[in-house]
């Protein structure tokens, strides 16, 4: 039992990541082949699996708020219906693809839901996300300092540059036509370079945390930290 809980996580973490590594470095195509086949179909196993227990937790977690009526219950009477909608209009042009392509000419009931339902509710969502980051963007960027000046005048730069007004402020000869070049140099200089940066260290602690899995340094993925 304490094989089980304790040793097979870490060598099953050091046999995959070992695999992983090696079929950069073979030289063979063959072995490369072998293993990126083997890694790619465990790695799909492996989503499938994890998708379907998002949805069974998805689908429990409602149904027990439903269950106790806790604040908002209703909304998650919505989102199982819509959940059993989808999924059934999804299965059934899996299971009689050639009756819904000879009755839907512009396809199946499930392709009108994304089309016409959920296209058009998160395009709506991120309309209203524009608003809450304007607005955190505005308590954020207070002119403390010089960092938050700085930080200020590029952020309202962007903005407004990146709006059809931003084509009408015109600016000098030697910067640009208007404020969107200005937006424009903003994003793909600095903005770029910064961003960069923040992936080169991300990648640098990714690899540092892979090292320690590998090895068996880092056991917090199997609940405990010893």
């Amino acid at each position: 039992m304490m094989f089980l809980r304790k040793r097979l996580p870490i060598i099953l973490a050091f046999i995959t990541g070992m695999l992983l590594w090696l079929q950069f470095y073979i030289p063979s195509r063959m072995a490369s082949n072998v293993l990126t086949s083997f890694t790619q179909s465990w790695a799909i196993i492996l989503a499938s699996s994890a998708l379907f227990l998002g949805i069974l937790s998805a689908v429990h977690h409602h149904w027990t708020k439903i269950k106790l009526h806790k604040k908002g219950y209703a909304y998650s009477y919505i989102t199982l219906v819509s959940f059993a909608i989808t999924f059934i209009a999804g299965m059934a042009w899996w299971i009689f693809p050639g009756f819904i392509a000879k009755n839907m000419a512009n396809g199946s009931f499930f392709t009108w839901i994304f089309d016409n339902i959920f296209t058009p509710l998160a395009a709506t969502m991120f309309s209203l996300l524009a608003f809450f980051i304007a607005s955190a963007a505005f308590r954020a960027f207070r002119a403390r300092s010089f960092e938050a000046t700085a930080l200020l005048i590029a952020g309202c730069i962007v903005m407004l540059g990146r709006v059809p007004i931003g084509e009408l402020i015109p600016m000098p000869a030697f910067i640009g036509d208007d404020l969107s070049d200005v937006a424009g140099w903003i994003m793909n200089a600095p903005n770029s370079a910064a961003q960069r940066a923040i992936m080169i260290g991300v990648i640098l602690s990714q690899v540092a945390i892979s090292i320690r899995i590998i090895f068996g340094i880092e056991r917090t993925y199997m609940g405990g930290s010893d």
